[in-house]
């Protein structure tokens, strides 16, 4: 795992700009801590830095391959989990290789397939191959998105990064947000593609782009695709176990300590009992984190997506599978720390709103980073096998986006904007017209009607649209640390297989994730198998509510610049609200405050509203 970087000039020279490129590539140095490198010519620049995983001597960026014709080097960052399948097929097909790393394998498919590389690759990967044989740059990024890609095209090429900070570290780029990066950032939509930033574009997940003299062009070399599904309940409960077995022995591949984050859900519960029979075929044992807080059981108030508390649950998993595990134990006085906070925007590049939750994620993954380079996460279960509550009640049938249906912004902070920036950036019509857009998106089986047509439009809506913000947040979060996290449940044979699985049989057993319960049942503890959906907790501590409150009234009393765009009043009615009677509503428009004053002093965006 890394962070990689680049410029492509046909009209400068740059050998010059070397300082560049540099500043581009110190900026992932988080991503990165084991080296850094470069690449340098006169029309391609590339930078990276290296989180060593497989090969740690061997697997040195930029890497080139030599060929007849000229040089072919690459810029790399992820996993190809099979890449041991592919290094064989290449070295039938006449390839040396020097190193034993994954990314040698990748590079050297390319020089042998081309830009059709991408269809055998298995993994999380975004990468980019400067071919001076054509003079041109290829930019590829997985399938599901796991892997963040951004580019920004120049007047004669394209600036690249793993985040956005690579990319404004160039002069040529400017930190500029208009009107629709400000509807992205309070919409909670998320738009594939946007990047927040003018001129800055999101490369799609399964998306290829090629920048030569001509321009850059974007293409997609995968999508969601309806196929028939004629596996019956036992058949289907089946080939899921099976394939989750292959993904999860694919992602234990490492040459460094690896664990599994456990929260004592279905997801990462099952991931974690699978990965503990794997390891233990080797005479090993599974480490396991969970996230906890002082008086969590005391103070803990239950909400539609979380309604009991992770550690019991944690626990019964940790003795059932004989874990070597942890609890991370955070405190509401390092929650409220606002260096973490400025830690967390910094990572994630954005004024989330999630507050502690973010701060929280950064604190286990630099904890956990003391103990494991690589950790298996239960990420995007949920929208694989429809957990969410409201994929079983009528908030499915809402005409938005369900997870807006559902609550999940944290309260309604749109009452915190001022009434000038409202009115300018009219989220409700942002938010339909990006609805009826993915809307005309979903691929519909022929006579597709009724609730399986609405629940296929629903599985897409969460697989192309949600599960994009928590990959991206889990990615920055643990990168910010120097942590790969893995997401088996996003192997996309997966997600494909159970994407054209009938809703029907989804919830056979008239519950949520019916499958995936009756595929790992038998590793699990009974209370967990039955355990119904509770996402990624919050802190109830009530000095980390008192601490937000006073550094939310410290902004009205300096007079943040964060203010222009916020209703003081509502932020001081928020601020008055007793610790033990504070709304979710009014919690959440304090850590919006909080995260975007933030973001303004760490970024000094410029934010145009014409």
């Amino acid at each position: 795992m890394c962070g990689i970087t680049g410029w492509v000039s046909y009209r400068r020279d740059l050998t010059s700009h070397r300082q560049v490129l540099d500043a581009m590539t110190e900026t992932m140095a988080c991503r990165g801590p084991d080296a850094a490198g470069a690449w340098v010519t006169g029309k391609a620049a590339l930078g990276h830095r290296r989180l060593a995983v497989i090969d740690l001597p061997g697997g040195a960026q930029p890497m080139t391959v030599d060929t007849a014709d000229g040089p072919v080097s690459m810029v790399y960052s992820g996993e190809a989990y099979n890449f041991t399948e592919l290094r064989d097929e290449l070295r039938r097909r006449g390839h040396g290789f020097t190193t034993d790393s994954d990314t040698e394998v990748v590079l050297r498919g390319y020089v042998e397939w081309g830009e059709s590389l991408t269809e055998k690759l298995n993994g999380m990967y975004a990468f980019a191959i400067w071919d001076s044989r054509t003079e041109k740059l290829v930019m590829v990024r997985d399938r599901m998105g796991i892997k963040p890609f951004y580019y920004y095209e120049t007047d004669d090429g394209v600036l690249f990064g793993s985040e956005p900070k690579a990319i404004l570290a160039n002069p040529l780029a400017a930190p500029e947000v208009g009107v629709d990066g400000l509807r992205e950032i309070f919409s909670f939509a998320k738009t594939p593609g946007h990047a927040i930033w003018k001129g800055m574009k999101e490369l799609r997940p399964g998306h290829i782009a090629v920048v030569d003299r001509n321009g850059l062009r974007e293409q997609a070399y995968w999508r969601l695709e309806v196929s028939e599904h004629t596996d019956d309940q036992d058949a289907t409960v089946a080939h899921v176990r099976e394939l989750l077995e292959d993904i999860i022995a694919r992602q234990l591949v490492a040459d460094v300590p690896r664990c599994t984050l456990l929260s004592g859900g279905l997801d990462s519960s099952a991931m974690t009992s699978l990965a503990a029979r794997k390891l233990g075929e080797h005479g090993e044992t599974v480490r396991s984190f969970a996230v906890d807080f002082p008086g969590q059981a005391e103070n803990f108030r239950a909400i539609d997506v979380a309604p009991s508390v992770d550690t019991p649950y944690v626990h019964a998993v940790a003795e059932h599978v004989k874990c070597d595990h942890r609890d991370i134990m955070l405190d509401g006085s390092a929650l409220s720390d606002p260096a973490v906070r400025q830690a967390a925007i910094a990572a994630r590049d954005l004024p989330t709103g999630l507050g502690d939750r973010d701060n929280s994620l950064y604190l286990l993954f630099k904890a956990v980073r003391e103990q494991s380079t690589v950790a298996l996460s239960g990420e995007s279960a949920d929208e694989v096998f429809g957990g969410y509550p409201w994929f079983h009640d009528e908030r499915r049938e809402a005409d938005t986006f369900p997870w807006l249906a559902g609550g999940l912004t944290l309260g309604d902070t749109k009452s915190l904007l001022s009434q000038d920036l409202t009115e300018k950036l009219d989220l409700d019509t942002y938010l339909r017209d990006h609805y009826l857009s993915a809307l005309d998106e979903v691929p519909l089986k022929d006579g597709e009607t009724g609730l399986e047509k609405r629940m296929r439009q629903v599985c897409y809506l969460h697989l192309t649209r949600m599960v994009n913000t928590l990959l991206d947040r889990k990615d920055r979060m643990s990168m910010a640390v120097g942590l790969e996290v893995r997401v088996p449940f996003c192997d996309h044979r997966l997600v494909s297989y159970v994407f054209n699985t009938p809703w029907s049989l989804k919830t056979f057993d008239g519950r949520e994730k019916s499958i995936l319960r009756e595929a790992t049942r038998d590793v699990l503890p009974e209370s967990v198998a039955n355990r119904k959906k509770s996402g990624y907790p919050g802190s109830f501590d009530p000095a980390y509510l008192s601490a937000v409150k006073q550094q939310a009234g410290d902004l009205i009393t300096s007079g943040h610049q964060a203010l222009e765009l916020c209703r003081a009043e509502t932020l001081k009615e928020a601020i008055a609200a007793p610790a033990e009677d504070i709304t979710t509503q009014q919690r959440a428009i304090i850590e919006r405050a909080l995260d975007l004053a933030t973001w303004m002093d760490l970024r000094k965006p410029t934010i145009t509203l014409d």
